[in-house]
């Protein structure tokens, strides 16, 4: 049976961080809050900086991911225009936003020339509008 990706579904949740690191470390300043105030002094403050700034990290790390994915997809998605669309359409698409480019990933190479078209136009002002727009998923299962 094939997993059909689709605007429903294509949400990435990661769970090692979502649903294990993140909880933990908001439990342990939760933890170190609540010492803090029962208990006022340097070493539970200094405790309580050092557990906002591990989740920080935490989330910073997550956040660079993300990044350098979204400059990957960046990259694979002009190469797919140099294939996929005219010259001229392909030269037009780095005005696009890069979130618009981001969200098109998801769409089928039959359906890409009209949706980047309508991008241009201005027809789309968020990726919620291009990912609801595109009929024929492509999947991307290897997302950050």
């Amino acid at each position: 049976m094939e997993n059909t990706q689709n605007y429903s579904n294509h949400v990435r949740w990661y769970p090692p961080f979502h649903f294990v690191l993140a909880p933990l470390l908001l439990a342990n300043i939760v933890y170190w809050i609540v010492r803090f105030y029962q208990n006022p002094g340097w070493d539970s403050g200094e405790l309580v900086i050092f557990g906002v700034a591990v989740l920080l990290l935490a989330f910073i790390a997550r956040l660079f991911a993300i990044r350098c994915q979204d400059r990957l997809i960046r990259l694979e998605e002009r190469l797919r225009y140099e294939k996929l669309l005219s010259s001229d359409v392909a030269a037009r698409a780095s005005d696009l936003r890069v979130g618009h480019v981001i969200a098109m990933r998801f769409a089928s190479d039959e359906e890409l020339p009209g949706l980047v078209e309508r991008a241009l136009n201005g027809e789309f002002g968020s990726q919620k509008e291009i990912k609801l727009a595109v009929k024929k998923w492509r999947p991307d299962n290897f997302r950050v």
